[in-house]
């Protein structure tokens, strides 16, 4: 189970005019803007559940993944993850996480996907056995025969986002954080990918959180979301319950930040 409760975030970051006089007006005196990422964020997700976090630009849903995956701190509250503090205990944690950044790689670009595959199986340190049957299972699934000896660097945006959910999945993870992991796809990926991630929960009960602006993402994957803005959580419910009589899920999302200014 996850939760967040009363979690605060703020950055202090440097900001100055154009011009060379204004930069080194600035290396004497720097002036300084805090931005409130969180402000007061709490919820509680529990094992099994799919749920979509969504939100406008600079909202603070990337902070908040950070946080959960302890590669930052809170500045105030509490944050646990199946008992653990994420950046207290850090070596246990990554050994439950998976996480997809659609718009970074974890496999190594010049080599084949395999050597990737088998660097990931020492450092999260699987066992031969689980690492074959992961490995069986994922390239049935994913349908990776044809990739897994190929260069990342060789492979199409749609081909590659298979290889990087399959990485993020060899150690079986408790908790999958997706980051816009269909951008950039074609419909058929698109398809692949989203089929997947339900027959991954189904079958392992593995915990997703979703962040993303495609809201058919959000659509076909969940069944629960949570608005944040401004650095607050806005809203928590479901789709029926944001949904207005025949408007698009664009459309419904839309009026919503409207609604909320955001």
């Amino acid at each position: 189970m996850i939760t967040m409760d009363h979690v605060c975030k703020s950055y202090k970051i440097a900001k100055r005019n154009a011009g060379f006089g204004e930069a080194c007006k600035a290396l004497f005196h720097r002036e300084y803007e805090v931005i409130h990422a969180l402000n007061d964020v709490s919820f509680t997700i529990e094992d099994g559940e799919m749920v979509g976090y969504i939100g406008p630009n600079g909202a603070g849903k990337s902070s908040t993944i950070k946080i959960l995956s302890g590669i930052l701190t809170a500045d105030s509250g509490t944050v646990l993850v199946d008992g653990r503090v994420p950046y207290k205990n850090r070596i246990e944690h990554v050994r439950q996480i998976g996480v997809v950044f659609g718009q970074r790689t974890q496999l190594w670009w010049d080599v084949p996907v395999i050597d990737s595959f088998e660097l990931l199986r020492d450092i999260y340190s699987i066992s031969k056995a689980q690492y074959k049957q992961s490995l069986e299972e994922l390239t049935g699934l994913l349908r990776l025969e044809e990739l897994l000896r190929s260069p990342a660097r060789q492979l199409s945006l749609g081909q590659r986002m298979r290889c990087e959910i399959a990485a993020s999945l060899l150690h079986r993870p408790q908790l999958l954080f997706l980051d816009e992991p269909t951008i950039g796809l074609d419909a058929v990926s698109k398809l692949a990918v989203r089929d997947f991630i339900l027959k991954q929960n189904k079958i392992h009960g593995t915990t997703v959180i979703l962040t993303t602006h495609d809201m058919q993402d959000i659509e076909a994957l969940t069944s629960r979301i949570i608005l944040i803005g401004k650095g607050r959580i806005l809203m928590d419910g479901t789709l029926d319950d944001i949904k207005r009589g025949n408007d698009s899920i664009d459309e419904t999302v839309a009026e919503l930040y409207r609604a909320y200014d955001i």
